[in-house]
């Protein structure tokens, strides 16, 4: 009888240890770079169970990570450390053109009842026996910029690492994902299973990616909480920043149809938002950072070309005000196959519609603009230049 009780208690013990092996927190999707400017950074990264996270940053010099306790940035609002799954931290107060080191932590919330908390175990990035990540900020002031851009991948991974592949990571200093990267947004694992792993294990934790919404991320249950994992710091998922010789400005032009489409079931008001960022757009168009810039390209998911509502929408409300600002060229996507409209008397810069099975990659200097466009098979669709 001592023996079975024995053996019982044994196996109570195995199975207690199985899961507290089993349970312990990991980091699962992440981290990968939003919103890089040459003074801040946004860093996301989600965990399997609720937690508080940080970031912990050191400069990229000779000394070890480990040299000294590094100064750590907390995932908070207002005050108090957020317990959640998803992490965001936004890192302020950098140096331009600069290389930063960076590990990612949570440490799980058990219990939170009143004023007191039991935290649980702890999960990071490994600085240990692997480099550190590493990021480095933009410069407006620099003479160079690289960058390449992706579109319609709709949760094809093999298609969006063919197309990584054809980029010189080396050289490219980020990325631009111009919209539906996925066809629907119904749950968090879209997003991870249909294209953010895959960027992440291939350059989103040490080279940025700005992400232009399509219309299908508009799509789904889940689609009210694309700015938790993209732009979740700033007041819109429309946007303008500057690298290099280049200001980019980010335009989210929606859905494609008319919001009382049946397909939408009423849950949409796309006209009104078009409208409303008609207006933000008039100002950026006048602003010192897009007028001094050498170069400066609009990226929009869908194209002013094409009769669809949302073509419409983009030529009745965004065009007038592009067309008088005169960018250096407008980048889109959406239409799944390759179109270089040249620059005309009543659109004066040429607007390029990238295929969803191809590349585009770009490199500027003060004086010029690249442009290269190749597809899976590595074949070259288009080349030209913009001089100034």
């Amino acid at each position: 009888m001592k023996k079975f009780q024995v053996l019982v208690m044994l196996l109570w013990l195995s199975v207690c240890l199985a899961g507290a092996v089993e349970s312990k927190i990991q980091l699962v999707h992440g981290p990968y770079l939003q919103n890089l400017g040459p003074d801040e950074v946004t860093i996301v990264w989600l965990s399997d169970k609720p937690s508080v996270g940080w970031v912990e940053l050191a400069p990229d010099d000779d000394t070890d990570f480990y040299a000294t306790e590094r100064p750590k940035y907390y995932d908070a609002r207002n005050g108090v450390k957020n317990t959640s799954t998803i992490h965001t931290v936004k890192i302020k107060g950098l140096k331009p053109g600069t290389n930063y080191r960076y590990r990612v932590f949570v440490q799980e919330v058990l219990s939170h009842i009143g004023h007191k908390v039991i935290y649980g175990n702890y999960a990071s990035t490994d600085v240990y026996s692997k480099k550190p990540l590493v990021f480095k900020t933009s410069n407006p002031a620099d003479n160079a910029v690289s960058f390449a851009m992706v579109n319609d991948i709709h949760g094809k991974n093999d298609v969006l690492t063919n197309l990584v592949s054809k980029c010189d990571l080396e050289k490219t200093d980020f990325f631009l994902f111009n919209g539906d990267m996925v066809s629907v947004f119904n749950e968090e694992n879209h997003i991870f299973d249909g294209f953010m792993d895959t960027a992440t294990k291939l350059f989103a934790s040490e080279i940025p990616m700005y992400y232009t919404r399509g219309n299908h991320e508009t799509r789904g249950a889940f689609a009210t909480e694309f700015q938790r994992y993209f732009s979740p710091k700033e007041e819109n998922i429309y946007y303008m920043f500057r690298q290099g010789p280049i200001c980019f400005v980010i335009l989210d032009t929606g859905e494609d149809k008319p919001d009382s489409d049946i397909e939408y079931a009423g849950i949409t008001v796309y006209d009104e938002y078009r409208t409303e960022q008609a207006e933000w757009l008039r100002q950026v168009l006048d602003s010192k950072e897009y007028k001094e810039a050498p170069f400066k390209i609009v990226v929009a998911h869908i194209p002013p070309i094409g009769g669809w509502h949302g073509n419409l929408e983009v030529e009745n409300k965004f065009m007038p005000l592009l067309r008088d600002a005169k960018p250096d060229v407008m980048l889109c996507g959406h239409l799944h196959r390759f179109i270089h409209q040249e620059a005309t008397a009543q659109t004066p810069f040429p607007i390029i519609v990238n295929s969803n099975t191809a590349v585009l990659k770009a490199t500027a200097d003060p004086k010029e603009l690249k442009i290269q466009v190749v597809d899976v098979d590595g074949k070259v669709l288009d080349q030209f230049s913009i001089k100034k």
